[in-house]
């Protein structure tokens, strides 16, 4: 590959983030609510719950540190894990049982209905985010899937669901970060003002 068709292919790339992104105005209502939801939970003193597949599974672990830690401002922690962490019991389900329902054992043993679940797939098809997320539904929880697409399945599971209208996993794995970092961001805007 030459210099040339380097740089055009950077920017290609570029533009089609950038068309990924510029959809993410449509989002606006439901990342508010989103994150009236993540209030609601907080304030019950839920926990928020996040799991999702490869890249997807990266972007859940590095979310919940968020909450847990801190974003920008100096804050106590707040309540989140991510599904995806625990080595054991990911290898011991997937082994003992079917990766299928690797993460609806994990909501059916540490889910409450105050929490809130929050379930990554690019696809709308992952079986294991789906399941789940039906899980987290019989149990009461509140339900989000980030999802990209045309939705899959998981749009007609999750109670909301914030669709990314692209075909390619990178630019909608994208959108989904900047949706978690701006919820981030909104927490530490509203959350001492809400207690």
């Amino acid at each position: 590959m030459n210099s040339t068709t380097t740089a055009q292919s950077y920017l290609a790339s570029l533009a089609r983030h950038r068309a990924a992104f510029d959809t993410l105005e449509n989002h606006q209502t439901q990342a508010l609510a989103l994150l009236e939801q993540c209030l609601i939970t907080l304030k019950q003193g839920g926990k928020v719950v996040w799991f999702g597949n490869g890249g997807s599974a990266a972007d859940a672990q590095h979310l919940a540190a968020e909450f847990v830690v801190r974003y920008k401002k100096e804050r106590g922690p707040l309540a989140s894990i991510a599904l995806t962490t625990d080595t054991s019991i990911l290898t011991a389900h997937s082994n003992d049982y079917t990766f299928d329902t690797v993460f609806e054992r994990q909501v059916q043993a540490l889910c409450k209905p105050q929490d809130l679940v929050i379930g990554l797939t690019t696809s709308g098809t992952s079986k294991n985010i789906n399941l789940a997320l039906e899980a987290a539904n019989e149990i009461g929880a509140y339900t989000v899937a980030l999802t990209g697409r045309d939705g899959g399945l998981v749009k007609d599971i999750a109670k909301l669901a914030i669709i990314i209208a692209n075909d390619e996993t990178a630019r909608i794995q994208e959108a989904h970060m900047f949706l978690g970092h701006w919820l981030c961001e909104a927490l530490d805007l509203t959350w001492t003002e809400s207690l």
